[in-house]
């Protein structure tokens, strides 16, 4: 992965009632806006509104990639809920040419490099390199609420399938995803990165190994042992299929996205494309299923 270190040492941190000063007015600030039902899948009841709790704050000292920094006192942070593409060449969105630049790496740099910030999340979480996974506040003076929410509308980002901190956000994620692809913006104005189709096997087998969005019209639904069949061909062993666990099918359903009833509606699939005879993506939770047109 290509990793772009931008550092910007702070100044000498202020006094403990200082810093206690400032975490209580960016707490206060911490609350995100509810996502807007409608842009959300037309047969899905509203997700509980996007709230994120604060829990420690800190001053920016280096942006290691797009969604990473690490704090004045050695913590690395994760901005959870999205995915970014390592080496994306382009403007960057505050305009001039950077060519071997990570335009999100940039652009998060622009974002906090250098100031304190406070860390949101739903619930505690790190990943396996034990980084903590959540999103950042700055200052309202200083810049937007939401961190993680203001790459993915400058489409810098793309909204990950799944997330550990910050899952009540996705929806509101994927609005402001989609107002940036409508609108062309960052990586949206390259048709590499263009949601896929679902009936195009040729250019997603090319996907594999790679996070990618794919839009189709489901066929059928069948269920074999464990595991339910979400087919998008009919020829089952070559098409581009989604498998959902039988024993994650009670999370679709409490989401109003009964799997079974998928078949002859179209959506689009978020996650990481594997070949198992064909291309496939595996779909542990709903939000990595959007329905973008009814039968």
């Amino acid at each position: 992965m290509t990793t772009v270190r931008c550092v910007a040492r702070s100044a000498p941190r202020p006094p403990a009632w200082a810093s206690a000063r400032l975490f209580a007015s960016l707490a206060a600030a911490a609350g995100l806006a509810a996502p807007s039902w409608a842009a959300g899948p037309r047969s899905a009841p509203p997700s509980p509104a996007c709230h994120l709790e604060p829990f420690a704050s800190g001053t920016v000292e280096a942006v290691v990639d797009g969604r990473t920094f690490a704090l004045a006192d050695g913590r690395e942070v994760r901005l959870d809920g999205i995915e970014i593409q390592p080496g994306l060449a382009g403007s960057s969105p505050a305009g001039g040419e950077s060519p071997k630049a990570d335009v999100a790496a940039a652009a998060l740099a622009a974002l906090v490099a250098g100031k304190e910030v406070v860390l949101t999340h739903a619930k505690a979480a790190t990943d396996r390199h034990g980084r903590v996974l959540a999103d950042a506040v700055l200052a309202p003076q200083s810049g937007p609420a939401s961190v993680t929410k203001t790459l993915v509308e400058q489409g810098v980002v793309r909204v990950a399938g799944r997330s550990a901190g910050a899952g009540a956000c996705l929806p509101e994620l994927r609005s402001a995803e989609r107002a940036a692809r409508s609108a062309r913006l960052g990586l949206w104005g390259d048709p590499r990165y263009f949601p896929r189709t679902a009936e195009d096997v040729g250019t997603l087998s090319a996907e594999h190994g790679r996070f990618t969005l794919v839009e189709g019209m489901v066929v059928s639904v069948r269920e074999s042992g464990g595991t339910i069949y979400v087919n998008f061909g009919q020829r089952w062993s070559e098409d581009f299929t989604v498998t959902i666990l039988k024993r994650n099918e009670r999370l679709f359903t409490a989401a109003g996205l009964e799997p079974r009833k998928l078949a002859g509606r179209r959506v689009m699939v978020r996650g990481w494309l594997e070949e198992r005879g064909g291309p496939w993506i595996e779909a542990a939770g709903p939000d990595q299923i959007e329905v973008v047109a009814e039968k």
